[in-house]
């Protein structure tokens, strides 16, 4: 048995043990089934005020479930012995809006005026999907879900702007019906899909050519469903600037010990 299918079985403290302990460092789909998965955003107090506006008034991309104390890497409230500088698998360092370096392990970046802002992830009801018959195709093809970058617009707050990103995963219309439903739960994982069907009706050219992850098969029959992604804050910060931000690289998720992710709203 390999580690990523020892770890589809595993719970989530053992899953971040991996992860902690450099054994694991890729993406996190179909890992800690039924359990919370979430993106991550980890900036210079000056900036967090202005960050948590940009997700109040965009809860649709930028579901928040998570923030810390100020220059405390511990999320309590996420479980138990959380360590946001070890605990994910990779993570994308930027200075004034420019990549600069992705590593396992932020332990030499981290600095006591930082603030960490995790965000409901569309992982986590990827779960669900699978227990009512929808194939994930992603992860039957072991690929970082596809991502893309759309023309519909956040709302704007303080430095923090730029265009919603989305996840795409393709299936039957029936199956799309039931993903909306069943999606529509999971509030605090970015909820039902934003868009089905045409790409370019929000602004996708080539459904094949994802901006972040990898291509998955579209089979005949079937339509691209998309729902809004916690890459968006990415977008946003290279636009801000801040003088450093850290987040997760895409598909590659803190999973937290919080169950029944579709049971409403997480009080932050």
């Amino acid at each position: 048995m390999g580690l990523r299918e020892k770890l589809q079985k595993a719970t989530p403290k053992d899953v971040r043990q991996a992860i902690r302990s450099g054994e694991f460092t890729s993406d996190t789909a179909g890992l800690g089934g039924g359990y919370l998965q979430g993106n991550l955003a980890i900036m210079p107090a000056e900036y967090a005020t202005d960050f948590l506006r940009f997700c109040q008034r965009n809860p649709k991309p930028c579901p928040l479930v998570g923030v810390s104390e100020t220059g405390d890497p511990f999320l309590p409230t996420l479980g138990d012995d959380i360590d946001i500088r070890t605990d994910v698998p990779q993570y994308k360092i930027f200075k004034k809006g420019e990549l600069i370096e992705q590593v396992t392990d932020i332990r030499d970046h981290w600095r006591d005026d930082l603030v960490t802002f995790v965000l409901g992830c569309s992982f986590s009801f990827e779960d669900a999907l699978m227990a009512e018959g929808i194939e994930v195709r992603h992860i039957t093809q072991c690929k970082t879900v596809p991502m893309f970058r759309t023309n519909i617009q956040t709302v704007k707050a303080g430095p923090f702007h730029g265009e919603v990103v989305v996840s795409m995963r393709s299936m039957s219309v029936s199956d799309a019906i039931r993903a909306i439903e069943i999606t529509s739960r999971f509030q605090q994982a970015h909820g039902a899909p934003i868009h089905f069907g045409d790409p370019a009706a929000i602004g996708i050219k080539d459904v094949n050519k994802p901006d972040f992850g990898d291509p998955t098969e579209i089979k005949d029959g079937e339509v691209p469903v998309f729902w809004a992604c916690g890459v968006t804050p990415q977008v946003a910060i290279t636009n801000a600037k801040p003088s450093l931000c850290i987040t997760h690289a895409p598909g590659h998720m803190l999973i937290s010990d919080i169950r029944g992710a579709d049971q409403g709203r997480i009080t932050i």
